[in-house]
């Protein structure tokens, strides 16, 4: 058997710990992600990113794809579309146990997310659930353009000016909040509107808001639509990436 001495043991260096970056890269337009934001992607030598429905390509991975390297390796990571917070949960922990195999052997892995990482993202939940599961963990986000401020820009107009009020609601869990929020605020936005949207047209009707609001579907994609005027649509089938912007002033 042979023993190390103390001087041999002493050139045994612990692996650095990688580090899980949360790269904003926008809302679909793949230029508005950041120098930094591109910078730190490119040099990552793992890309991960939500998976698509049905293993087709995720909407953050399609925004990037003219951005990576043919020698990066992609790790699509699995988030149901659902809200049943157990299966939610697992999931979570299963994307973050497949992100820390990468980073404990010391390599740095980026997840793109769409719009900005701190904006109702779903990096947050992996990010802290990679934090509580490996507490050695290393985490950074890079904050980026988010879909409030993307509407703003198709509908070439201010998101706020002076002193005005913005309140910015997910919509499906905060309809019934919308009045609430009208009641104080000059400017709102609703995200993903969709499935409460003829909801929402009625308190708009009853405000006379309707023709104060637009609707901006796929915002910087390249199937962008604007809907203003919005007495003339009671009921829309808008898709999951729709959002409402309403000016109450």
């Amino acid at each position: 058997m042979v023993i190390a001495s103390l001087d041999q043991l002493s050139n045994f260096k612990r692996v650095q710990i990688g580090v899980l970056y949360g790269v904003s890269v926008g809302t679909g337009d793949p230029e508005l992600i950041t120098v930094k934001g591109l910078r730190i992607l490119q040099q990552s030598n793992v890309i991960a990113f939500p998976s698509g429905i049905n293993h087709r390509s995720g909407i953050a991975q399609n925004i990037i794809s003219g951005w990576l390297k043919p020698e990066q390796l992609l790790l699509p990571l699995d988030f149901p579309y659902l809200q049943d917070p157990e299966k939610l949960q697992q999931a979570w922990q299963q994307a973050a146990i497949q992100v820390w195999q990468y980073l404990k052997q010391g390599i740095n892995v980026s997840f793109a997310c769409l719009g900005d990482v701190s904006l109702y993202s779903t990096f947050t939940y992996l990010a802290q659930t990679l934090q509580e599961l490996f507490p050695d963990a290393k985490v950074e986000t890079i904050p980026g353009v988010s879909s409030t401020v993307a509407i703003a820009s198709a509908l070439k107009i201010p998101l706020t000016v002076n002193q005005q009020k913005l309140a910015v609601l997910p919509a499906l869990y905060s309809v019934q909040e919308l009045e609430t929020a009208l009641n104080w605020a000059e400017i709102v936005v609703l995200l993903k509107v969709s499935s409460v949207y003829q909801q929402v047209w009625q308190i708009l009707q009853k405000r006379h808001l309707l023709n104060s609001s637009w609707i901006v579907e796929r915002a910087t994609f390249p199937e962008q639509k604007i809907y203003q005027d919005l007495i003339n649509y009671p009921s829309l089938e808008l898709s999951y990436f729709s959002i409402l912007l309403i000016n109450n002033d």
